[in-house]
């Protein structure tokens, strides 16, 4: 029982976080590209389920992925069904929370909706042409802004069966041209680098063998992109123009969940699990270094923080500290600098299943029953404020009942920004939080 919902919670730490910021008005993909930072955006700091809230929305269905946006729309995508029969891609006007489209796939590989296996968890992308959705199933859908068909694919009609435990969470990743797909399955995973223009496979070549729910990163390392890959026990960097396969790291174990996030200076910030006997994951929560040599690319840790875990949201940087958050909501915040340890202290929040996101007012911790901790930047816990976004009773975690129960009740899955509003997902509702 322990160990199916330890699993569980993997799953969901891996596509619950932010979408990306683009020039202050874009947040159109997951974890902006591992950059969820922007000092220019004044969020809101203070809610509560009476005030604060400009608008909220019930979504057609069930979901576990961030929200996309781009210029006035949000896109948001969830599965219907008892068997996840339909998929739904929606768009919603920013302005005033009303449906502007709503479109609807059915599912080729209809599965069990239940708490064990993922429900929508792969975030989309969006970009000037429109939005591109991909199903844990296989389906991979591009639409234009008006919900018009430009292309789809069904990756399990091609490839086999997408069939990993607890299912696929991978978020994907874009650049300009191309949209990348990380398919971890059980048997021959795979990834996939394809034309967003007509959805044709510009490259295919074997995932890592190794169990992750974590999404692909477009990292810049010695002057070049890479397109970084964290599994259990291995994290690679790929060439995003060709697939292969540049650096390898294996010197970490219990990455199964977390997304590398991109330092700057050929630094990347990594996050892990405990072990599965409750121990922590030495040493595998800290930073790597990736170098050019005359014989390719070499990584090695910089530091690690052996007492931190990072079990649900990744771990997140800002102002030269890194924040790893565990299970329970225990925050360890150490110097990105030199790795020391500055504080280890319990979030208001709890535990949190979306990962982080900073802005000029500070560093947001979403707990998963609702409950928002904002921190102070500081060498030790200073917060900013708490709020809440349901009403006390909503919060409270769903009457145990059989395997997964923990799992079933409300959860905040996911957070975006949308110009001046922060967008807050739950598995079938969407709340915007406006500056009083």
């Amino acid at each position: 029982m322990r160990s199916i919902i330890r699993l569980t919670m993997i799953l969901l730490a891996c596509q619950f976080g932010l979408s990306n910021l683009t020039n202050g008005q874009e947040w159109s993909s997951f974890q902006n590209g591992g950059k969820p930072v922007s000092i220019d955006v004044n969020i809101p700091t203070q809610w509560k389920p009476d005030s604060g809230i400009e608008w909220e929305l019930d979504l057609p269905g069930y979901g576990q992925s961030s929200p996309v946006v781009f210029e006035d729309l949000v896109y948001v995508t969830s599965v219907t069904g008892d068997n996840k029969e339909t998929l739904n891609i929606q768009a919603i006007n920013i302005a005033d929370g009303k449906q502007a489209w709503i479109f609807n796939r059915l599912n080729t590989s209809p599965e069990k909706n239940t708490v064990m296996v993922s429900r929508a968890a792969p975030t989309p992308v969006a970009d000037k042409n429109g939005v591109i959705a991909f199903f844990e199933g296989g389906n991979l859908v591009a639409l234009d802004h008006a919900g018009k068909m430009r292309w789809e694919r069904d990756l399990k009609e091609e490839f086999g069966k997408l069939g990993a435990r607890h299912g696929l969470a991978s978020s994907l990743e874009q650049t300009e041209e191309h949209v990348f797909v990380w398919c971890e399955r059980m048997e021959d995973p795979f990834v996939l680098g394809i034309n967003k223009s007509d959805g044709s496979t510009v490259w295919k070549v074997p995932g890592l063998g190794s169990t992750s729910w974590g999404s692909p990163r477009l990292i810049e390392l010695e002057g070049e992109t890479h397109l970084v890959l964290s599994a259990m026990g291995l994290v690679v960097g790929m060439d995003p123009q060709t697939g292969d396969r540049l650096w390898e790291f294996s010197q970490l174990a219990g990455n199964s969940s977390s997304t590398p996030m991109d330092l700057g200076d050929g630094k990347i910030l990594l996050g892990a699990m405990g072990s599965r006997s409750g121990g922590p994951a030495e040493p595998s929560n800290g930073v790597i270094e990736v170098k050019k040599t005359e014989q390719g690319y070499e990584a090695d840790w910089v530091w690690t923080a052996p007492k931190a875990t990072c079990s649900f949201g990744s771990p997140i940087a800002h102002e030269g500290r890194a924040y790893f958050v565990n299970r329970t909501g225990i925050v360890h915040c150490h110097s990105i600098a030199t790795g020391e340890p500055l504080f280890v202290d319990r979030l208001p929040s709890g535990s949190i299943w979306a990962t982080p996101l900073v802005s000029k007012n500070g560093i947001y911790f979403f707990g998963k029953d609702g409950v928002t901790t904002i921190l102070k930047p500081s060498d030790k816990l200073e917060i900013a404020s708490d709020n809440s976004i349901l009403e006390e009773d909503s919060q409270k975690p769903a009457a145990a009942s059989g395997p997964g129960a923990s799992f079933s009740g409300t959860v905040l899955y996911a957070a975006a920004v949308a110009k001046d509003k922060l967008l807050i997902r739950f598995g079938e509702k969407l709340f915007a939080v406006t500056k009083e």
